[in-house]
């Protein structure tokens, strides 16, 4: 495009999914709240509702943040790839630095009541995604941000690092349906079967973390809606191969 032209339009339906999308993460988290405030009685440090802290912690940080981290290509289409980057790598940040708050709640939760640490299926799949999601935070960062990587290095590394994205995104949806099972088990084991309105409540919210896992992944699937190189990004990259690899621009 020339300099002063508009940018072009996004897709036809990419703005209305990405919209859906918001409303959904936002309405989970709400229901999030409301389950823990109405029914859980709140959440507050250092006292017996500290753990109300990890899955509202978690429920923000590895699914809301993490799903809008990843929309991000999406979204910013023709803003400058510096840019873009680095708010893909600000909000992914803070959804690690969130989500080591819900793990320390948890953790001194258990230490206060005498409960055992990292022994249900919930608090595998959970600790090895945030594992995960750290370290592909930290290759991330290493490949893609900091100048070093070589340019065939980056274009191996890239379909990997898709891949885990979409994957460690699936993984913390699904650990977090184990923890309001788990939760809905532990309080409630004895009414849940028959309909009470906690049960409700907490199986709509596993409902909504399903459709905002769906939505985020219809978007990032479709293969007309990824992010369109500029003309400069290609320009450097060329220039970037040439330095690097030795190759000639036009090789």
């Amino acid at each position: 495009a020339m300099d002063g032209a508009p940018p072009p339009p996004s897709p036809s339906g990419l703005s209305a999914y990405v919209a859906v999308s918001q409303l959904l993460g936002l309405t989970l988290l709400g229901t999030t709240g409301a389950w823990l405030g109405r029914y859980r009685g709140g959440v507050a440090w250092h006292s017996p509702l500290q753990f109300n802290a990890h899955p509202l912690c978690m429920v923000l940080a590895m699914v809301f943040l993490q799903g809008d981290a990843l929309l991000v290509y999406r979204v910013f289409r023709h803003e400058a790839k510096r840019s873009t980057k680095a708010l893909h790598v600000l909000l992914h940040g803070l959804a690690l630095v969130i989500a080591l708050v819900g793990i320390i709640a948890v953790f001194e939760s258990h230490r206060a009541k005498g409960i055992p640490d990292m022994y249900s299926l919930h608090s595998w799949c959970g600790m090895a995604t945030f594992v995960l999601y750290l370290l592909q935070w930290f290759l991330g960062c290493g490949f893609f941000l900091f100048p070093g990587a070589s340019f065939s290095l980056r274009g191996w590394y890239k379909p990997q690092h898709v891949f885990f994205g979409i994957t460690l995104f699936i993984l913390s949806i699904t650990s977090c349906l184990l923890g309001i099972t788990e939760m809905l088990l532990f309080n409630i084991s004895d009414s849940y079967s028959h309909f009470v309105p906690e049960g409700i409540l907490a199986n709509t919210l596993g409902v909504l973390l399903v459709a905002f896992g769906l939505v985020v992944g219809y978007v990032l699937t479709r293969e007309e809606w990824k992010r369109p190189p500029l003309a400069e990004e290609l320009a450097l990259s060329m220039d970037f191969k040439t330095l690097t690899e030795g190759e000639s621009p036009g090789g």
